[in-house]
């Protein structure tokens, strides 16, 4: 399993970062693109949908993105968007955590769907204007997400002792969730440091928040890793709700996509929505 896991991290580095790394962005756009598609088929699989709908609709997903695309959608932003989903998610999040893994069933069929389809789509909106905010802005995201997942995991190991949703993520504790909070302070407080020294640049969330106030910023990182781990909550207790492990098996050792970006999907918007309010 290790390795398995190993070869397909390395081949999709192979694939996005000359990608991410490109001073254009149109293979970026392109390649998160295909992400997209393959997180909308999965979506709708894990709601119900059958073999030739949830094809469909997560091809469908990636023609309504490609319009916005080439219709200029990429260029404007968004702010109002971004404040919508941001609330959307917020207000989603909590209503499904209550309600737990039961309640999820019991929500419209076609409300699931289709609102998960629509926060997918955005989300890659989102990764794509914070690309064009700056590669410093979209990979001191990226990071908050992965090291938020990183120190929560290790921190959870030595320290979890109380579960955090036990019914909808058992491996998950409050000390975790906190290692998480406190590794995402500090590598912000890093990459502040390694700005004042020249070895950055102001594109990064950090700067940005830091330059919005030192309040707004510390509160705008807790609250970033806070939805980092709602996104893994609830795609787990969709899964759960679903009767499956993993979103597919498109990523061997990895399962789906959705597995791989449940954190960035109410992240990425959210993000957006602190460095253009």
């Amino acid at each position: 399993m290790l390795r398995q896991r190993v070869i397909t991290a390395l081949l999709l580095l192979a694939v996005l970062l000359p990608a991410l790394f490109y001073p254009a962005i149109e293979p970026f756009a392109a390649l998160t693109l295909l992400l997209i598609v393959a997180a909308g088929w999965e979506w709708a699989r894990l709601n119900g949908a059958g073999a030739r709908q949830a094809i469909a609709l997560g091809l469908g997903l990636g023609v309504a993105m490609a319009a916005v695309w080439l219709s200029g959608g990429l260029n404007p932003t968004w702010r109002v968007l971004w404040i919508v989903v941001g609330a959307l998610w917020v207000v989603l999040s909590i209503a499904m955590l209550a309600r737990g893994v039961p309640g999820w069933s019991a929500w419209p069929a076609g409300l699931r769907l289709w609102l998960g389809l629509a926060l997918i789509g955005c989300a890659w909106l989102a990764m794509v204007q914070a690309r064009l905010a700056g590669l410093g802005f979209l990979l001191s995201v990226l990071l908050l997400v992965w090291m938020a997942d990183i120190a929560a995991y290790f921190g959870g190991k030595a320290l979890g002792r109380r579960k955090l949703a036990p019914t909808i993520s058992p491996g998950k504790s409050w000390e975790g969730a906190i290692s998480g909070a406190i590794g995402v302070f500090l590598l912000a407080a890093a990459w502040l440091w390694a700005d004042t020294r020249g070895l950055g640049n102001a594109s990064s969330l950090y700067a940005r928040l830091w330059a919005l106030g030192p309040l707004w910023a510390v509160l705008s990182l807790a609250f970033l890793v806070a939805m980092s781990v709602v996104g893994d909550l609830v795609e787990s207790l969709v899964k759960r709700s679903a009767g499956v492990k993993d979103s597919s098996n498109l990523l061997p050792g990895h399962g789906g996509v959705l597995d791989r970006v449940d954190a960035l999907l109410p992240v990425l918007p959210l993000a957006m929505m602190f460095t253009t309010f």
